[in-house]
């Protein structure tokens, strides 16, 4: 079982019905994980790939 954690709090987002996974904006090439937690506040996250950070 793979656990999929937030980028931006580093949490479980397993039964989290506001969680979204896109691909990076910038580079396509890694997964971006947020909760809903992190969308409400407007954490920013940056790509582990190539270093994009969001939202805006």
């Amino acid at each position: 079982m793979v656990i999929q954690e937030c980028l931006a709090l580093k949490k479980n987002i397993a039964n989290d019905k506001g969680a979204v996974t896109f691909d990076c904006p910038n580079c396509g090439n890694y997964k971006i994980i947020r909760s809903r937690k992190a969308r409400e506040i407007v954490a920013k996250y940056i790509c582990p790939s190539c270093g994009f950070s969001g939202p805006n």
